[in-house]
């Protein structure tokens, strides 16, 4: 009964990786509509109704791996592709910043690395105290660290970092076992306990709305991976 409107019709199947997921179909009131149509353009167009079920698939994906890092409590980077770029893109320009804890691997197998994790807390509980909520904080990789200052220019993010990087590296973190050793030691002597100061590398750059949010991030990874391991500054790349 639905197709009793139509005289003619026609029909093209739709396919991923020789799966087929649906159909195509176009209508007409006139009998013998398409009897001389070039399908070529016809064609291109199913292609591309192909390719958007793709993307929204992909985007459904991604969607369902944001998770919530256990020892930060932040986000996974993940989040900045999905609901984060909604409050992104309300702006032309944002400012995206990625830091590295350059010492927290050192802190790990140096010291332990329940000292690692208390950093990571540390860290990052100081820092979400100062953001608003249009600044969206995840936990990028391991030590990396993405904050993105929705519609803001990087003039006016340098200072702040600046003067957050300072505070931040004053943070004393204990080491974690030593310190609940003595406090569960009923002896007067007590273990000496060290402290460690976290030490952050920044690197910042703007991020135009419409452009790839991938290619901005990947970039400022690359250039803290390859940076030298004493480096502790703000680059603006």
């Amino acid at each position: 009964m639905e197709f009793g409107r139509a005289k003619s019709a026609m029909f093209f199947p739709l396919y991923i990786d020789n799966v087929y997921i649906g159909y195509w179909i176009i209508e007409s009131g006139k009998m013998h509509a398409f009897d001389h149509v070039d399908t070529t353009i016809l064609e291109v167009v199913k292609d591309n109704i192909v390719s958007i079920f793709k993307i929204v698939s992909y985007q459904n994906i991604v969607e369902s791996l944001t998770r919530k890092d256990l020892y930060s409590a932040l986000k996974t980077s993940e989040y900045l592709y999905e609901k984060g770029r909604n409050t992104i893109d309300k702006y032309t320009t944002s400012t995206v910043c990625m830091f590295k804890i350059i010492n927290l691997e050192e802190t790990n197998s140096r010291i332990n690395r329940d000292t690692g994790n208390q950093m990571i807390i540390d860290v990052c509980d100081y820092i979400k105290e100062r953001l608003t909520k249009e600044y969206i904080f995840v936990r990028y990789m391991g030590p990396k660290f993405a904050i993105v200052f929705s519609g803001v220019e990087i003039d006016g993010v340098v200072e702040f970092l600046s003067d957050l990087k300072r505070e931040v590296e004053n943070l004393e973190v204990e080491d974690v076992i030593v310190a609940e050793e003595n406090e569960k030691s009923e002896q007067k002597k007590k273990k000496k306990v060290e402290i460690v100061n976290p030490k952050l590398n920044f690197a910042i750059t703007t991020y135009y709305k419409g452009t790839a949010l991938e290619k901005v991030l990947k970039e400022l990874e690359e250039y803290l991976d390859t940076a030298d391991i004493s480096e502790s500054d703000i680059n603006n790349i």
